[in-house]
């Protein structure tokens, strides 16, 4: 959508007034003809629908797993009430939501790409945890290459996240200064790490007990039951990071909020 707004309004007058996905249907009408505005308008309609179904689902089966139901399009809606009530009222609560005449779509659609902006290091760092899981994935596990290629992209996730966060608490950022934050940032997290790496080795901190595993053959490793888990062992690397990922999410999504909830006043 961005990329559809950015072309359409490009030097126009109603550059930078994103309203609603239905304006850039009647902006490509008006600045390219009717047939792209309605072809954008089908499309956006079919990415609505599905994407409606997957988030819905998506939620479903986490809510599931956090509360210990059943959970499972494999299972009949009478195995599993939870799961499927969940799922339809997410479906009925959105459709309300996009039918309800007044409602700022637009301002929703900024809360939600924004807060996704700011929650994907994390769900990156969490993923890169589980590969890193022996007791998981066994003889699966990234390799140290692997691992470096992941940090260097959560690194740059987390920058872009930088960005976001920095150009909402200060709107007249300058390029300069968002540089400067970004190698200050960089500076500060290879100092931490080493600091940290540097400790650990200082007192004898042991990676966890889950380093020295041995496992058989790739193919024959099968994922014990998750009942039979033992809690995951951090290090004090990885507790340090997430305690400094937690601050950042707490202070970056409280940003975001006032910022939405400013420019909602402003708009009424």
């Amino acid at each position: 959508m961005m990329s559809f707004t950015a072309a359409t309004f490009a030097g126009t007058p109603e550059f930078g007034g994103f309203s609603d996905a239905a304006a850039i249907a009647v902006g490509m009408e008006k600045h390219f003809g009717r047939l792209p505005g309605i072809l954008f308008a089908v499309a956006l309609i079919d990415a609505s629908i599905i994407g409606a179904c997957a988030v819905s689902l998506s939620t479903a089966y986490a809510i599931g797993d956090v509360f210990a139901v059943r959970h499972s399009l494999h299972r009949k809606p009478g195995d599993a009430k939870a799961f499927y009530a969940v799922y339809a009222g997410l479906i009925v609560v959105a459709a309300a939501l996009v039918l309800t005449p007044g409602t700022p779509l637009g301002l929703l659609t900024n809360l939600v790409q924004s807060l996704a902006g700011v929650l994907l290091p994390s769900a990156t760092v969490f993923l890169l945890l589980l590969c890193n899981d022996q007791a998981v994935l066994g003889p699966w596990v990234n390799s140290k290459k692997l691992n470096v290629f992941t940090a260097a992209v959560i690194a740059v996730l987390v920058m872009l996240s930088v960005i976001l966060t920095a150009s909402v608490l200060f709107p007249g950022i300058t390029e300069g200064q968002i540089i400067g934050v970004l190698i200050g940032g960089s500076a500060l997290a290879v100092v931490l790490a080493v600091g940290v790496k540097w400790y650990e080795r200082w007192r004898g901190i042991a990676a966890g007990p889950t380093a020295q595993l041995e496992h058989g053959p790739r193919d024959l490793w099968r994922m014990p039951p998750l009942a039979s888990l033992a809690p995951a062992r951090l290090t004090l690397l990885n507790r340090t990071w997430m305690l400094v990922l937690r601050g950042y999410l707490l202070v970056a999504a409280a940003l975001l909020l006032t910022k939405l909830v400013q420019l909602a006043l402003s708009a009424t």
